[in-house]
């Protein structure tokens, strides 16, 4: 596919980073990607799925790397309770569990665990708080 191709198909449909109706009505994303199920879109791939969770996740590493400076200091295991918490409620909302985090800094998984499950967040998802506060305090998955 040629530079000269993408460049025109992308001046012509426009590029749009947030969901939009195009004139046909439909929703579409990105430039024209049509993925309103009830217009004939075609959604997403598996591959763009995951191409998209894999820049999510390496977002919210960042993230929480640029925010926490303990974070580089954790095993996997925590640090992946961590991004799927980030990945779920977004940086500034889990900045909130100050008390999970402080007991996080000080190596207090324990603590850290109760304070997963002693929070709204955990009654809203129930099952992933349970898993993730069980990985936080075990250090394994």
């Amino acid at each position: 596919m040629s530079v000269k191709l993408r460049e025109m198909i992308k001046r012509h449909e426009g590029v749009r980073r947030f969901v939009y109706r195009c004139s046909a009505g439909a929703l579409t994303i990105g430039v024209g990607r049509n993925i309103d199920p009830n217009k004939g879109g075609i959604g997403l791939s598996d591959s763009e799925v995951d191409m998209m969770l894999t820049n999510d996740i390496a977002r919210v590493y960042m993230e929480l790397e640029s925010n926490l400076d303990f974070f580089h200091d954790l095993d996997e295991a925590r640090q992946d309770v961590m991004i799927d918490m980030c990945f779920n409620l977004g940086l500034p909302r889990f900045l909130e569990f100050r008390k999970m985090l402080a007991a996080v800094e000080l190596g207090d998984y324990e603590r850290a665990s109760a304070e997963m499950l002693d929070s709204r967040w955990a009654d809203m998802v129930k099952g992933r708080a349970i898993t993730l506060s069980l990985i936080m305090k075990k250090g394994e998955y």
